[in-house]
């Protein structure tokens, strides 16, 4: 029995970057050989065990037959016999192909990871990678994660990931899968790199058609010089993991924030709450399909329908300021406030040549929800009001105060 480590621990040591989860995989042993030595049973669809004493996964080599459609669809076979050259074999990628013995250090690439690591490119180890869907997705978000370093897409994989989206084989993907990839990659420094490689394959249109759909769509270039709204949108997903790195949540706000420019034609872009509305409904369709958490759609339905009133803040008469904080729930979820304060920032940013621009209205705004949010029923003089007239003068007053701090910054 021999025992190494594989996977993403190899990878990121070899890149210098910081250690995380650790993987070992067993060669040469069984199932009963593993319990004897006291680790745990825990894998449903192939042998993986954790540790008696550090917990990590220890899985025995193993090889993979399609059977059927989906990621779902394989016969595992880990036999003792199984060899470490055949279980690197059915992994995704050349730089997750890579394995260093327990005891020696030695590391084992019989497919060339370390020379891809060295070349920055990501690329499938053999041909069964179109048996996966799910490794489209995978590509998708290494490719976010690893692009800052200067990785590219081999022109083969990508390929390959084109052939599968023709095919229907990502037809079988399940939402909840989709969605993890999606979350994940949103905390990394180049979501960009997420959206491009699956548009560029013509992935995107299948994953997620509302917002593939915004590729091509022009805009007005004094506005938006960059033209194309998924270029745009590219742009907004990097500036807003610049903002707030690693927060899926504001990510996937700013990522849906313009989906109503796929369905409105552009000469009716000022008028823009068709567009909101329009956009609005086209979110609906994208969290029920992929089952997007609540606390997500929430924050991403503020955000697809707030964004142009937060751009034109200081033209918002008083009372408009205050029932845009009402319809985000500001008062009792204080919290929103600052993130589509980020989110609006991200798409004014997020722009050829507006890159370094201030955003005033993210501060504005966050200023006059903090004076409105300061002003609560019990300091008022309400004895004698009944329920509606106490809503009055706490809105009221609320409204004075908005007033008050937008005639000090004057």
């Amino acid at each position: 029995m021999k025992i190494y480590l594989v996977g993403g621990a190899v990878r990121d040591a070899l890149l210098g970057l910081p250690a995380g989860d650790r993987d070992w995989v067993v060669v040469g042993a069984d199932q009963a050989q593993m319990q004897a030595q006291g680790f745990r049973p825990v894998g449903k669809d192939f042998p993986v065990f954790l540790h008696p004493r550090s917990a990590e996964e220890y899985a025995l080599a193993r090889t993979e037959r399609k059977s059927g459609r989906g990621y779902r669809g394989f016969v595992v076979d880990a036999d003792p016999s199984v060899t470490l050259e055949e279980d690197l074999l059915r992994r995704d990628f050349t730089i997750n192909a890579i394995a260093r013995d327990e005891n020696t250090g030695e590391l084992f690439d019989p497919y060339n990871g370390a020379r891809d690591l060295q070349a920055r490119v990501l690329r499938h180890v053999g041909p069964a990678f179109v048996e996966d869907p799910v490794r489209v997705l995978r590509a998708a978000r290494f490719m976010a994660r690893l692009a800052p370093l200067g990785f590219t897409l081999a022109p083969d994989t990508a390929s390959l990931m084109r052939q599968m989206a023709v095919s229907g084989e990502l037809d079988s993907l399940v939402p909840e899968r989709v969605w993890q990839e999606l979350q994940r990659a949103l905390t990394y420094a180049q979501p960009s790199a997420f959206l491009r490689t699956l548009h560029q394959t013509d992935a995107l249109r299948v994953i997620l058609p509302e917002i593939d759909a915004l590729y091509g769509i022009p805009q007005r270039a004094e506005f938006h010089p960059e033209v194309d709204t998924g270029i745009h949108q590219e742009m907004v997903s990097d500036m807003i993991a610049h903002l707030a790195p690693g927060d899926a949540l504001v990510g996937f706000a700013a990522l849906c924030h313009d989906l109503g420019k796929a369905l409105t034609p552009p000469e009716e872009w000022p008028r823009h709450v068709m567009h909101e509305q329009r956009g609005v409904t086209s979110l609906q369709s994208l969290c029920e399909r992929l089952k997007v958490p609540h606390e997500y759609r929430q924050l991403a339905m503020l955000a697809c329908r707030e964004h142009l009133n937060v751009h034109r803040l200081p033209e918002l008469r008083d009372r408009s300021v205050h029932a845009l904080l009402v319809r985000c729930d500001a008062f009792r979820r204080p919290e929103r406030i600052a993130q589509l304060a980020l989110v609006c920032e991200a798409d004014k940013r997020g722009r050829l040549g507006s890159e370094q621009e201030a955003y005033p209205q993210g501060e504005a705004l966050k200023l006059l929800h903090a004076a409105a949010l300061a002003i609560n029923a019990r300091d008022l003089a309400v004895e004698g009001m009944q329920g509606p007239q106490i809503g009055q003068a706490l809105t009221n007053a609320r409204v004075a105060a908005i007033a008050a701090v937008r005639n000090t910054r004057a």
